[in-house]
């Protein structure tokens, strides 16, 4: 039986009062610098979400803007434009056919929260790689729209993800409550001590070890071009890393990738990459090999690199399989298969320059455009597959779950 099926007051995440409305406030508050009169604040997420829902939606009224509640199905993956069921059986006239009363919706929306936290994650399984393909492509516009406004990112527990996790409901909801309700100010100032190094920085090298190879792997790449940004709240919550995009035509070589991180409901681990001339000209993964080939053959931008970022959160005492969680862990590195930030180029990427910035540059190959952009995450802290990291001729390492420069 699916897991919205059938549930009951065991299978609810129980959360007191008072951390929904300190959640509240930090995603109001802190990550969207608190919507005023005249904002509209998109607040979307499923059913099994609803009691922060709820208290965002009064908070927004409180402040004097506007709420736009958008409930989403379960069988769709983080609220798509479209469901697993077109997906499945719709034609491709019909995946084109997105209604214009959606698109103006998005429009008009001033700032966006969205809540992850699935009732079945199972309900968006199963779609064969062009339908998946087909499905990302036909959601690309809306993405641009939510990432060009303020938005920020947040996870419910639910009792399916807790037992995806390996958990009990009661222990998955309290990990994720503590996390959700810290004050993120400390993140700031650790990330700030590594922004100048990002900021001077010409060439990343990342050593990882493949252990069925039982060799070690080089990648390298250029951020001569790339503007580091730091997080610390303001997109996802909870948060922790520093994260910019490199010149996507100059990641060469391999890199391992051990940690454990779910796509699509699917849990991939063990993703072996070797890039040429900026393409990944070579992939496989122990675990979810299907789901990381649907990604990679997206379009031509899923073959490349669009993020180089560290995990600052020293907070996380558990890694869980969610991206949010995973990549934020401190002492992890991710990247990400797909498209680039734009504001990792350009200040503003609204802006007339910005924009003809980004135009030139997207041009030359160094900004890189997909439908996709999936994270993938190696440990480096003692027993992961990481082994060092370089921003030119200075090192990274990991001290007391936070990277620092090394003495």
């Amino acid at each position: 039986m699916p897991a919205h099926e059938g549930a009951n007051v065991k299978d609810v995440a129980r959360i007191a009062e008072v951390d929904l409305e300190k959640w509240a406030q930090f995603l109001l508050e802190h990550s969207l610098a608190g919507p005023s009169t005249g904002a509209r604040v998109m607040i979307k997420g499923e059913a099994v979400a609803w009691p922060l829902m709820e208290v965002l939606e009064r908070r927004v009224i409180e402040m004097g803007a506007t709420p736009d509640v958008l409930l989403i199905a379960p069988n769709n993956d983080r609220g798509r434009v479209w469901s697993s069921n077109m997906g499945r059986y719709a034609t491709p006239d019909q995946l084109a056919a997105v209604p214009a009363w959606l698109i103006q919706r998005y429009q008009e929306m001033t700032h966006y929260i969205e809540i992850l936290g699935h009732a079945d994650p199972q309900a968006f399984q199963g779609l064969a790689p062009e339908q998946a393909q087909r499905m990302m492509a036909a959601d690309r516009p809306f993405v641009d729209i939510r990432v060009s406004k303020p938005w920020v990112l947040t996870l419910y527990p639910t009792a399916a993800e807790a037992a995806f996790e390996g958990m009990s409901l009661a222990s998955y909801t309290d990990f994720i409550v503590r996390a959700s309700t810290v004050d993120p100010a400390p993140l700031k100032f650790a990330e700030e001590k590594l922004e100048p190094l990002f900021q001077s920085g010409r060439q990343v090298r990342i050593v990882t070890h493949h252990p069925g190879a039982g060799r070690e792997l080089v990648l390298r790449m250029d951020i001569t071009h790339s503007i580091p940004r730091l997080c610390y709240g303001l997109r996802n919550f909870p948060d922790g890393e520093i994260f910019t995009s490199p010149n996507a035509n100059s990641v060469e070589g391999e890199i391992y990738v051990d940690l454990p991180v779910t796509h699509g409901g699917v849990d991939m681990q063990g993703i072996h990459l070797r890039f040429e001339g900026g393409r990944i000209v070579e992939y496989s993964a122990q675990a979810g090999q299907k789901q990381l080939e649907t990604i990679v053959e997206t379009d031509a931008g899923a073959r490349r690199l669009g993020e180089f970022a560290l995990g600052m959160n020293p907070g996380f005492d558990k890694v869980l399989k969610n991206a949010l969680f995973v990549e934020k862990v401190g002492g992890t590195l991710h990247i990400a298969i797909g498209a680039s930030y734009e504001d990792c180029y350009v200040e503003d990427p609204g802006s007339d320059a910005g924009r003809r910035r980004l135009e030139t540059l997207t041009e030359e190959g160094i900004v890189n455009v997909s439908a996709q952009h999936v994270d993938i995450v190696t440990d480096f802290r003692p027993g992961g597959a990481g082994r060092q990291v370089f921003i030119d001729d200075t090192e990274l390492v990991v001290r007391d779950g936070v990277w620092v420069i090394a003495p």
